[in-house]
C-alpha cells in the first residue's frame, strides 16, 4: 500500500528504510532458529551495524510528525520472548556487557545482548506493523522516534559490545607461527660448528 499524503522521494525513502527492517527482522530470526554461536556474533555484527544506518539516515532526516495525536492502534505486540531466550542462550557468555548510557552523563550501565537485540526488534516490528496497514507517515514517525528515544543507543552499544566480542577473539589469539619458525631455525643450527674465533 502507498500513502496519497507523502511525496515520491519521501515514499522512495520509506521503501528504503522498510526493507532494511524487514531484513533485520528476518536475519535475527534466522541467527536465533539456526543456533550456531561461532557464526552469531559475526552476524549479529553485521546486523546490527545496517540497522544502525537505517537509523541515523532516519536521524539525519527532519522531524516526521504524525497525521494524529495518538499512534493508531495496530493490534498486540508480537511475542519475542522465545528469541530473546534462544539468543540469551546462543550468546551465553558474552551476553552480558556493560556500556555508557550518556557519554555526556557517564554512567557505566550493565546490559544483556539478547534484551537489546529483542527491544530493537519491538521497535521495529511496531513501525512495520503501521507501514503494512499502509499507515507510512505513522511508521516513518515512530521509527525515527524510537530511534532518537531507544533503539539507536541500544544499536551502538549492542554494536560495540559485539565489535569487542570479535576483536578479543582476534587479537588475543596467540600466534604460533613465531614457534614453529624458532624450532625449525633451531634445528638447522644444530648441525652447525661454531664460527671460529
Amino acid at each position: 500500500m502507498t500513502d496519497s499524503r507523502l511525496d515520491p522521494e519521501l515514499e522512495e525513502f520509506a521503501g528504503q528504510i522498510t526493507d532494511q527492517v524487514r531484513s533485520f527482522l528476518v536475519a535475527v530470526q534466522a541467527i536465533a532458529r539456526e543456533a550456531d554461536g561461532s557464526r552469531a556474533i559475526s552476524l549479529l555484527l553485521l546486523e546490527m551495524s545496517q540497522i544502525s544506518l537505517a537509523g541515523a539516515r532516519l536521524g539525519a532526516q527532519v522531524d516526521f510528525n504524525p497525521e494524529g495525536e495518538y499512534q493508531p492502534d495496530v493490534g498486540p505486540e508480537p511475542d519475542l520472548d522465545g528469541l530473546r531466550l534462544r539468543l540469551a542462550e546462543i550468546l551465553g557468555g558474552v551476553d552480558t556487557y556493560s556500556f555508557v548510557f550518556d557519554p555526556y552523563l557517564p554512567e557505566v550501565v550493565e546490559s544483556q545482548l539478547s534484551d537489546d537485540i529483542v527491544s530493537i526488534a519491538t521497535d521495529l516490528e511496531n513501525g512495520m506493523r503501521h507501514y503494512n496497514a499502509g499507515n507510512i507517515a505513522e511508521a516513518l514517525w515512530w521509527w525515527q522516534f524510537s530511534y532518537v528515544s531507544s533503539w539507536g543507543n541500544l544499536a551502538g552499544a549492542a554494536l560495540n559490545a559485539l565489535w569487542s566480542v570479535v576483536s578479543h577473539d582476534r587479537l588475543d589469539a596467540e600466534f604460533t607461527g613465531e614457534d614453529e619458525t624458532l624450532a625449525i631455525v633451531n634445528e638447522m643450527l644444530e648441525g652447525v660448528d661454531p664460527a671460529p674465533r
